[in-house]
């Protein structure tokens, strides 16, 4: 159950309706999975129909004034150099160089970038304050950083049928892969449309005012009726983002976790003068990462849990598993993990994790476990 102190979604009062299992998640207290249907439902329906998630605990910052996204890019490890106005951009915001744990992730995070001088930021809810302290104490003068986390809600449409279920609105569907644009959904609400998710899918990820996120929901679930879609917890969502072997803060990617580690050093901008541990990432990158993300898959009836040691070929502990589930699709238990590279571990090859004192044949694999359609 989630804590008297959790903060609610303005969506609260209808996944209480629509008897939603909740749990305090980021300090949130967000929907699980629902009456009905439950994981196994809900993440088929995303695979193979439409599902519709309340999102709304994650994170909207503004920054804005002049060189606000020049300044912006100073600080966090994507190139925003790559990218144009209306379009948007997963990156890392990592412990500054000095830090004992420099180049450590503080939080992974989409950046929309409005102009030079407005960016939108959307980080994960634990994560969101410290994100918002750190930028305000670096910002210029003239840069403001808002957190507007009361004021947006965050709605996400994935799956095959999402841009169906957007046109019955008149919301613009046929976007690029992470690009965004603004909308009126049903011909009232103004709407940020978002050609992004964290499932694998086809899908969008829409920003509206926190005051008007019911009657966008209502009209969402109405036209979606005849899609399929269901309403869909964070359960669902992380059977999702597992099988595609997206990162988790606070499991694939932490303070004591790098990029390197992580295989996430594709959103790094090497070639960038600054960013926040730039020079501890690079001298990382050269020597070589201590321990990399690699997907395991089961090949027996275990299913790999968080902190569950992973074994090597003489059964000495080599890894640890940082994400593990039972895998909808595939009808097996599979994990991400880190690995030690002195293992020399390779694809292909024949580990084990301990589950519960037994261990359970791995095969090692790269993610994603089954294959994505979100393009």
């Amino acid at each position: 159950m989630p804590s008297v102190s959790a903060r609610t979604s303005p969506l609260h009062e209808r996944h209480v309706a629509a008897g939603a299992k909740l749990a305090d998640f980021g300090g949130w207290s967000m929907p699980i999975e629902y009456a009905g249907g439950g994981v196994l439902a809900e993440h088929a329906a995303v695979r193979d129909a439409v599902g519709l998630f309340d999102v709304s605990h994650l994170g909207t910052v503004t920054v804005r004034g002049p060189g606000a996204a020049a300044f912006v890019d100073a600080c966090l490890t994507n190139d925003l150099s790559r990218i144009g106005p209306g379009q948007a951009q997963y990156t890392m915001c990592c412990l500054p160089d000095g830090d004992p744990r420099a180049g450590g992730v503080v939080d992974d995070l989409i950046v929309y970038l409005h102009g030079p001088d407005e960016v939108l930021l959307v980080p994960n809810a634990a994560n969101a304050a410290e994100v918002v302290a750190r930028l305000t104490e670096a910002a210029p003068a003239g840069v403001a950083v808002v957190d507007r986390h009361a004021e947006v809600a965050v709605l996400a449409v994935q799956g095959p049928k999402s841009a169906q279920v957007l046109s019955f609105l008149g919301l613009p569907g046929e976007l690029p892969y992470m690009s965004f644009v603004t909308g009126t959904g049903g011909g009232r609400t103004e709407v940020t449309v978002c050609r992004t998710g964290y499932t694998g899918e086809h899908g969008y990820e829409l920003l509206v005012p926190a005051d008007r996120a019911g009657e966008l929901w209502d009209v969402l679930v109405d036209v979606g009726r005849d899609e399929g879609l269901q309403l869909c917890g964070l359960g669902a969502r992380d059977t999702l983002r597992t099988e595609m072997g997206y990162p988790l803060h606070g499991h694939e990617l932490s303070v004591d976790i790098t990029p390197n580690q992580a295989r996430a050093g594709w959103a790094v901008g090497w070639r960038k003068p600054a960013f926040w541990g730039r020079s501890a990432l690079l001298a990382e990158k050269e020597t070589g990462p201590a321990r990399l993300l690699w997907g395991l898959r089961a090949t027996g009836r275990g299913i790999p849990r968080p902190g569950m040691a992973v074994l090597g070929s003489e059964g000495a502990r080599v890894g640890a598993v940082t994400s593990g589930t039972f895998s909808p699709t595939l009808r097996t238990g599979i994990a991400l993990a880190l690995v030690d590279t002195t293992a020399g571990v390779a694809e292909g090859d024949e580990l084990a994790v301990d589950v519960r004192g037994r261990p359970q044949p791995v095969t090692v694999v790269r993610p994603p476990f089954v294959p994505a359609h979100v393009r």
